[in-house]
């Protein structure tokens, strides 16, 4: 049983409609009590980082969060729910030296792309649309994918890692930014799987068999 919190900050009918296309059990979770029915859990998210810790702590999902990832089971961040597990954004920071503090699972931070505008040699933001992946050999995340598979990105922040260990993917847009990690039973994306396609299905496949 897969199970996809609902703090009010999620896609969660696409996520949970990939998993169960996949032959997948997946419920949405209300509260967090209901977390003892699953053996896998998806943080997926959509908006702002403040809005996102103030969500999942008002609703009294971090600490049961942190027990089911320190019980070893198998936890997936999307997007916004990948920011979140770093220890703090510049998202909403009253400055860049202030992050807003994040759940500090993973240690690093995340960052804002410096760029805003069009014209040659300047960024979009955010970074929207396809783009590819460069994954480290061997990484079970991206098992059974040809190199250099394309996903869906929407974002205008990123997380810069403290350990490199911990990055499972990387992408060229301006400069080479970290979109997917991996530590022991952690599992995040900063593209969408669910909006991905074949690559996507295959990504949610192997986290489901991990």
């Amino acid at each position: 049983m897969i199970g996809i919190i609902d703090y009010r900050m999620g896609n969660l009918r696409s996520v949970q409609k990939a998993m169960q296309l996949l032959g997948a059990e997946a419920t949405i979770l209300r509260q967090p009590s209901e977390m003892i029915q699953v053996d896998r859990l998806v943080l997926p998210g959509v908006g702002a980082f403040a809005d996102g810790m103030a969500q999942l702590r008002e609703a009294g999902w971090i600490e049961p969060m942190r027990r089911f990832i320190a019980s070893g089971r198998p936890f997936l961040g999307i997007c916004l729910g990948m920011q979140l597990l770093f220890e703090g954004s510049q998202e909403d920071a009253p400055s860049p030296d202030e992050p807003v503090p994040g759940l500090g699972i993973l240690h690093g931070q995340v960052v804002r792309f410096q760029g805003d505008a069009y014209g040659p040699g300047k960024l979009k933001v955010p970074h929207m649309g396809w783009n590819s992946l460069r994954f480290r050999w061997g990484e079970p995340l991206m098992a059974g994918l040809a190199d250099n598979p394309s996903v869906y990105f929407v974002h205008s922040y990123y997380v810069t890692p403290a350990d490199r260990n911990d990055i499972a993917a990387e992408t060229d847009y301006g400069q080479v930014i970290c979109s997917a990690v991996r530590r022991a039973n952690i599992w995040a994306t900063q593209f969408h799987p669910e909006k991905s396609q074949r690559v996507g299905m295959r990504i949610l496949r192997n986290f489901i068999e991990s």
